[in-house]
Parts: C-alpha cells; structure tokens; sequence
C-alpha cells in the first residue's frame, strides 16, 4: 500500500507540473498551427507573467485572492507583449525563409532574459515568490495541496476557455481558417494580421498564467526561470503533435509524469534526461506526435 501511495502521490504532482507545461505548450503549438513558428521566446514570457505578478503581490500582500486577481494584469501585460513581439520581430520575416524567423525567435529570448538581468528593479539575483501559507488535503492517503488545488482549477479553467474561443467563436473560426490557408482566409474577408496578432496574444496570456502556477509551485523567480520550463513545453507540445491543441494538453500532462514517475522512483537527476529522451523516442518513432497529422509540404 506504501508503495500505492507513493505512486498515486508522484502521478499527483506529475499532473499538477504537466498542467504548467500544457498552458505553456498550448502558446507553442497555437502560434506554430498559424504562422508555422516555433517561437522559442515564449518560455521567457512564464518569466515576465511571474514578475509581474510578483510586482503585484509585493504591494497587495499575498491571499488567495489577491493570487487570483494578479492573473489579470500579467496577462493583460504578456498579452500586450506577445503582439508587440509578432509586430516589431515577426511580421516583417512572414515572408522569409523560416530559418530567419527561428534565428529571431532565438534573439527575441535572449533580448528578455539579458534585459530583465539589467533593469534595476528586476536584476540578476533569485527572488522569492510569495507564498500561500501550506495547506494540505488528504485524499486516499495522498496529500493534496493548496497551490495543486490553484493549479488545477486555473489550468482546467483556462483549458476550457480556450476550448470556446478556438471551437465556438468567430475568431476561434477564423484563426483555423488561417491555419488551413492564409491566403484563401484573405480572400474570405478575414484580417490576416489580426488573427496572427490575437494568437500571440492568447498564447502569451496562457503562458503569464504559467508562470504564475510554476512560481507558487516552485517559489524563486529569476530571469533564467523559463528556459527550461520553455523547452520542456516544447518537447510536450511536439510530443503530443505540434499544431495540436489536444495534443499539447495530452504531452504535457506525460511529460509532467514521466518527470515526477522518474524523479520519485529513478533519481532527480534523471528527470531532465526523460523529457529529452521521450522528444527523441517520438521523433524516431511517430514524427507528427502522438494526435498529430502528417502534413506534406506545398511545392
């Protein structure tokens, strides 16, 4: 029976850290599913969305609900951020070799991370996330806390709405319009540009909440903090298909595991290993992921 609840406890907190790596892969694999980008920026925005609900908690003290409320303006600033990016670093290479836009990607990171190292109020140095004090729920003998109950309902909650937008609105019709093809959905009357610029925005507003729940999660926030969770949802987001919004929730929820199952039973330092290791497994084995479709090239 230990060895059950061990097991339920590490699936548990696997869940809970594979529900950050969805809404971050979800950004990854909407942005990509339009513009064919992989914007490797993005795991710096859960860096920015951190910070500023950092800056937020500072002057508004920590409870749950001033936890929840300070979702609003880190979305609201990565929001604002992702379409500055597209508009200023992206739109300009829409029409140039993809290599260029990567390279740029890459650039557009390094330019958040070095820069938030120089601002004054930011700097080189950890700081500590504040905290809600530790609660914990027992549920068959496996501890449930505070912070995974948070993670949860914003995560599911999130999940869902963007559900409605892509399948039920007009401009979640549209952006498939323009995954399919940009220049037909032209043709059609739907703004190109704007449809490129909300999907920067969605993505980089789930990638703000992110950074929240894996700040409460794991509290130290620095200017480094997304590199890895940025690849890992990556990894997440091609394991489960890239373009694939199903598939994005479904690899990062694996990977999530797949790290915990590991670090709980194998060792710690194993675990960054069997992410890369499952990128590699699904690339040999199914190349378009787990819910993803084979797609051939236009020539």
């Amino acid at each position: 029976m230990d060895f059950l609840q061990q097991l339920g406890q590490q699936t548990l907190n696997g869940l809970s850290l594979g529900s950050i790596y969805a809404l971050l892969a979800l950004g990854y694999t909407m942005v990509y599913g339009v513009v064919r980008l992989i914007n490797f920026a993005h795991g710096d925005i859960l860096m920015v969305g951190a910070f500023v609900s950092f800056f937020v908690l500072k002057q508004w003290g920590i409870t749950p609900v001033t936890l929840i409320l300070s979702f609003l303006p880190a979305m609201l600033f990565c929001m604002t951020m992702g379409m500055l990016i597209e508009k200023v670093c992206y739109k300009p290479l829409r029409n140039q070799p993809r290599i260029n836009a990567l390279i740029t990607a890459i650039g557009v990171s390094f330019l958040l991370e070095n820069g938030a190292r120089v601002i004054p109020f930011i700097g080189p140095n950890p700081r500590v996330f504040p905290t809600l004090p530790v609660v914990n729920y027992k549920i068959l003998g496996i501890n449930l806390s505070q912070v995974q109950v948070l993670v949860f309902i914003v995560a599911i909650g999130l999940m869902l709405l963007l559900n409605y937008i892509v399948n039920f609105t007009k401009t979640g019709k549209a952006m498939k319009a323009v995954s399919f093809d940009k220049d037909a959905a032209a043709l059609m009357g739907i703004n190109v540009d704007r449809i490129i610029s909300f999907t920067f925005a969605l993505g980089s507003s789930l990638g703000a909440a992110a950074g929240i729940l894996f700040a409460s999660a794991y509290p130290q926030i620095e200017p480094y903090m997304g590199i890895m969770p940025g690849l890992k949802a990556f990894i997440a987001a091609v394991f489960g298909g890239i373009g694939s919004i199903p598939g994005a929730v479904l690899g990062g929820l694996i990977l999530g595991v797949a790290e915990t199952l590991t670090k709980g039973f194998l060792s710690s330092q194993l675990a960054d290993a069997i992410a890369f290791g499952l990128l590699i497994l699904i690339l040999v084995v199914k190349p378009s992921g787990l819910l993803g479709k084979p797609m051939g090239e236009k020539v």
